[in-house]
């Protein structure tokens, strides 16, 4: 069997040819996926004495958890330039296509709001905001630009979102609280956010978000495009390596913030997703360097939203169970706590959670069932 460098030299031989678009799924897209759902229930599942990474910033600045959720916009854009693009070469009528998106994304939506309301359903302090809500009206906005313009359009859609998210945000500044985002959630969906104030996927970083899921449609072009593999993952890495550089170098202008979801947050989240699924894609894709590592991981992305729900349920239920004098949640963590110190108790109350919803993706993927709306 070849190594893992033989496979590097042999794609490099083949640099200068010219490589056919790439076939609709992709294995390392499944993998990025994947690995994007283990963060997300491992940094879901953190308490107050974690490790630093493993938390949100508490205002600006970024950390690993910070990346979780816009990969996981940005690879909604990837994913579909890959599909849709497709079907409209085909000749699939756009309104259609456009009414699927517009159903897929209420659903989603719904779902959102569902697991927000488990399991107490006190409708009058629903939180309609949050993740899924998100990822839909993101899908669905994108989808719209998609559908109604080419690449050129879409470049431009992009650059306007974050123009008009700069138009509207810098003038009142970006601190807690006193910004337009907030004070606009606080306006129209008080009683009904993250906090008494504001809301992490509130109003005016919609905007934003949607550039997020944009730049993922962007790079589903170059994935299309027909260039070598060693061109397509260099523009890859080297384009996230320049989002970030960016995103970075405006900081002092306007400050990396998941909370607000900034311009800069937008630049080095989807920088860092670029770099991450280039060599995910020049490892799985292109050198086929994959078996025991990968599938686990592409297990999981295939059935991300069956995970989804099953992680934030699973969460819910670990807070409800009574166990030694408290909640099962309370009782895993003493006894982890009880041997290693509280850093690594929490870190592998998390992995605990990463294994059961392994267990479940797995049981959907032996029964050939995959969750898609």
């Amino acid at each position: 069997m070849p190594t893992v460098l033989e496979k590097a030299a042999a794609a490099g031989a083949s640099i200068s040819a010219a490589a056919a678009p790439i076939p609709a799924r992709l294995l390392s897209l499944d993998v990025f996926r994947g690995l994007t759902m283990a963060s997300m229930v491992m940094v879901n599942n953190q308490g107050a004495g974690a490790y630093g990474p493993l938390r949100h910033a508490a205002w600006d600045g970024i950390t690993f958890t910070d990346l979780v959720f816009p990969f996981f916009v940005w690879i909604v854009g990837v994913a579909m330039t890959l599909s849709m693009q497709r079907r409209v070469e085909e000749g699939q009528d756009r309104s259609a296509l456009l009414g699927h998106a517009a159903r897929r994304a209420a659903i989603i939506f719904g779902i959102g709001l569902f697991l927000n309301a488990f399991p107490e359903f006190q409708l009058g302090s629903l939180r309609i905001p949050g993740v899924l809500q998100r990822i839909a009206i993101c899908y669905f906005l994108a989808t719209c630009i998609f559908l109604y313009t080419e690449l050129r359009g879409r470049i431009f859609w992009t650059v306007g979102l974050m123009l008009g998210y700069f138009v509207l945000m810098h003038p009142g500044g970006y601190l807690v609280d006193s910004n337009l985002s907030d004070w606009l959630d606080r306006k129209l969906l008080l009683g009904h956010l993250y906090t008494p104030t504001r809301d992490p996927e509130g109003t005016v970083s919609t905007l934003t978000a949607t550039a997020t899921c944009m730049l993922g449609i962007l790079t589903g072009h170059l994935l299309r495009a027909r260039m070598s593999e060693f061109t397509r993952v260099m523009a890859m890495v080297g384009g996230g390596g320049l989002l970030l550089m960016l995103g970075l170098t405006l900081n002092p202008a306007q400050p990396i913030n998941k909370n607000l979801w900034t311009n800069t947050y937008v630049l080095v989240a989807s920088g860092w997703a670029g770099i991450v699924f280039g060599i995910t894609y020049w490892i799985c894709d292109v050198l086929k360097a994959t078996g025991r590592w990968s599938k686990p991981f592409a297990v999981m992305g295939m059935n991300a939203i069956g995970v989804y729900i099953f992680h934030g349920l699973l969460g819910d239920l670990f807070r409800m169970i009574p166990a030694g004098g408290g909640n099962l949640r309370q009782a895993v963590f003493s006894a982890l706590s009880g041997v290693v110190s509280e850093p690594n108790a929490w870190l592998g109350y998390s992995l605990i959670h990463v294994a059961l919803n392994l267990a479940f993706a797995w049981f959907l993927y032996s029964g050939r069932c995959f969750l898609k709306f």
